[in-house]
């Protein structure tokens, strides 16, 4: 796979490589190599730093093993930065009832971060994340499937940027603000309940949605809605598909884009994730199964491609390179995004 990411500033690409194989009837293995590529500078770092660029690699490993009507997967995830290591163990089971009409799944993922900071061999934290997730899935009807699933985390330790910074009021710099490091709290408990359907349409299509509700002890409440539309054509060699999502998103109590002097509050945060905030996204995707004749060793393949437009809107972060105007008094900031998806696929 090829993955993009353009918007904001800040360019994202690179590979991604999956095999997975099964071994008889009961054991599937997986392993996946992903790559981000990063360039160029979002409007933190253009207000306080320059443009970078930095690479991250990801490897992952994954079993899954079938006894019967249960499914017990296990996951190892390891990701290396020039100045962030991260380490993901998880565990998860899965089981059918009442005629394979009923899923129950559950998983636990525990996560181990070290975070560093570039210039600077003296700096180490750690943070932890625990995350549990519990899912129902019922086949309501032959056209309809619906599941309610549950997830709640745990992190602690060091959860902010080292690199970013908040503004406050100053009336002896020249812009009429300052800089100072942000400081987050070191621990955040968020839960999150997600609903989801997906109905056959008369003409072979389907129609899939998904309502979820996210809030933390932040003071963050975000609601999330989305459509996708499938629609195979009539050989079923091509599946096109249509998405449309809206997020919105109350900010965090720290949170704030200007703050009245320095160490004003006992903890703080500019960053424009933990703003009010809203996006929207369209999507489309097409999904390609190959002709045998151009399919490398007589093999079955496919090749897909998939496109996001994304639109982000802050109700209360500002844009500070606006220096014409008073602090506290600058536009809001909005920016849109594409992402693209290309990848391809063979069975052997």
């Amino acid at each position: 796979m090829y993955h993009s990411y353009s918007g904001g500033g800040v360019t994202i690409d690179g590979p991604s490589v999956l095999v997975r194989k099964n071994i008889g009837n009961s054991v599937s293995l997986s392993a996946n190599y992903y790559v981000d590529m990063i360039s160029g500078a979002s409007i933190d770092v253009q207000a306080t730093a320059s443009p970078y660029s930095e690479q991250r690699d990801e490897f992952s490993l994954g079993a899954d093993y079938l006894v019967d009507k249960t499914t017990m997967s296990l996951s190892y995830t390891n990701s290396s930065e020039d100045d962030y290591q991260a380490e993901t163990v998880g565990f998860g089971i899965k089981q059918d009832f009442f005629g394979d009409l009923s899923t129950l799944s559950m998983r636990v993922s525990l996560g181990s971060d070290d975070v560093m900071r570039n210039g600077d061999d003296n700096f180490l934290e750690q943070a932890e994340h625990r995350r549990y997730a519990l899912g129902w899935s019922q086949i309501l009807t032959t056209k309809l499937i619906a599941e309610l699933s549950v997830e709640t985390v745990a992190d602690d330790g060091f959860l902010n940027n080292p690199y970013r910074s908040v503004r406050y009021l100053d009336p002896t710099s020249g812009t009429g603000f300052s800089y100072q490091a942000e400081l987050y709290p070191t621990t955040r408990n968020s839960d999150a309940v997600a609903l989801r359907a997906k109905y056959r349409l008369p003409y072979r299509a389907a129609i899939k949605s998904e309502y979820r509700r996210y809030a933390d002890s932040w003071g963050i409440d975000a609601d999330n809605l989305e459509f996708r539309y499938t629609h195979p054509l009539e050989t079923e060699d091509l599946i096109l598909e249509g998405k449309l999502r809206f997020y919105q998103q109350t900010g965090a109590d720290f949170y704030s884009d200007l703050f009245p002097y320095v160490n004003a509050t006992s903890f703080r945060a500019r960053d424009k994730e933990l703003s009010d905030f809203s996006s929207t996204a369209i999507g489309i995707g097409a999904s390609y199964q190959l002709p045998e004749r151009w399919s490398l060793f007589d093999r079955r393949s496919s090749i897909n491609l998939y496109w996001d437009y994304m639109m982000f809107d802050y109700d209360n972060f500002r844009d500070a390179r606006a220096t014409q105007a008073l602090p506290g008094e600058e536009p809001t900031y909005s920016f849109n995004a594409h992402v693209v998806r290309l990848f391809w696929s063979m069975w052997f």
